[in-house]
């Protein structure tokens, strides 16, 4: 094999190439979805077990991927390697579970032991393959068959198209799942409890201050109010009416805006803005830091039927990673 020098103009040719007919590929995978698709959604949807993904070569690095996809948005799954199933790893495999076995061609001679098993024990079984004559087609209960296209290799060799619409139809599977599962951003937090995704599904509840929270009554004098305000140090107080809901808010401007005037004579009531912004605890921790960035405040009490059960401070977003 010998290499030559980049040629700028002609690489992208070809990287524009390989992505029109990979994306050819998709837009046929698309036009000729039929009622397998359903089948085979059913069969994902009421599996009582989990769904073991397997795949030899290419398709069983497309398969980990997919068995990751799956579990990650609500469906317990597991890639099971074809050439380890044969030598034990079948016992991983039980009569609750359903199988998504891929192959290009279908025939791949790995899989072999792993499908007999399935027919065996009568294991749901459901084929991704790209010829609807093949062993694996034939064998499972539900094929999901691929446009036969070629590969953007210049070879027709190296799965490059075929593994394109593999995963593509492994993510239609997933996506299709979590909305029949009706799968929520909440749900997504239980699974993705680390890294920036979990920090972005932070909810309010989880990060605010619950506690000794800076309140007072709207005919609390001056004095007092700017001495809770201090102590609590959030930069604000929520100031409440006589059935303690929020009806207002003092803040570090507020005083200053009254400087000129005999301030510590006055009521919180009197002083307060009201109406001021609030969140509800189950609201995303990104929407509370979206609004303060927005009304440029630092925090916002968080309320439930207009009672104040917290607040959130833009530091306590910032330290949970969220920006």
């Amino acid at each position: 094999m010998t290499t030559t020098p980049t040629n700028a103009t002609q690489a992208i040719e070809t990287a524009r190439r390989v992505l029109d007919l990979e994306a050819k590929g998709l837009q046929q995978l698309s036009t000729e979805l039929n009622g397998s698709f359903t089948e085979a959604l059913n069969i994902l949807a009421n599996v009582t077990g989990r769904v073991i993904i397997s795949g030899m070569g290419k398709s069983g690095h497309i398969a980990k991927k997919i068995a990751a996809t799956l579990a990650s948005t609500g469906t317990p799954a597991y890639c099971v390697h074809p050439g380890e199933a044969s030598h034990g790893d079948l016992g991983m495999i039980t009569r609750n579970d359903a199988v998504l076995a891929m192959s290009n061609s279908g025939n791949t001679s790995e899989l072999s032991d792993l499908i007999t098993y399935t027919r065996r024990f009568g294991i749901p079984l459901i084929a991704m393959t790209s010829r609807k004559t093949s062993t694996l087609a034939e064998a499972a209960d539900v094929a999901l068959i691929l446009p036969s296209l070629p590969e953007a290799c210049p070879h027709g060799l190296a799965p490059t198209t075929s593994t394109t619409m593999s995963l593509a139809l492994g993510d239609a599977l997933a996506v299709a799942l979590m909305e029949q599962k009706n799968f929520q951003p909440q749900d997504f937090k239980v699974f993705h409890p680390g890294g920036a995704l979990g920090n972005q599904l932070l909810r309010v509840s989880d990060i605010m201050h619950s506690s000794e929270l800076p309140l007072c009554a709207g005919s609390t004098s001056m004095t007092e109010t700017i001495l809770i305000m201090t102590q609590r140090s959030f930069g604000c107080i929520g100031v409440t009416n006589i059935d303690g809901q929020l009806t207002g808010i003092i803040t570090d401007g507020d005083l200053r805006r009254h400087m000129d005037t005999d301030i510590l004579s006055m009521t919180a009531e009197s002083v307060m803005t009201p109406a001021p912004r609030t969140i509800r605890p189950s609201a995303l921790a990104a929407e509370a830091l979206g609004q303060m960035n927005e009304s440029s405040i630092t925090s916002l009490f968080v309320t439930e039927d207009e009672m104040p059960v917290g607040i959130i401070h833009i530091h306590d977003c910032l330290r949970a990673g969220i920006a």
